[in-house]
């Protein structure tokens, strides 16, 4: 599972939100909307991506 990727798009505005969220979004490297990023499924980038699943779209590569 470690060794697979992950394809993430962030879908909503950073605009508006926590600080913590923001901080998630730029830990993944996510900018713009509609912006897609391949990030590997470690337990470090999922605690991100449960942190704002509300603006991101994840699919497993």
């Amino acid at each position: 599972m470690a060794g697979t990727k992950l394809s993430v798009t962030m879908i909503k505005s950073k605009f508006g939100r926590l600080p913590r969220h923001k901080a998630c979004l730029v830990g993944m490297g996510l900018r713009k909307i509609n912006q897609t990023v391949v990030l590997l499924n470690t337990p470090e980038n999922r605690g991100m991506i449960n942190k704002v699943s509300y603006m991101l779209k994840v699919e497993e590569l």
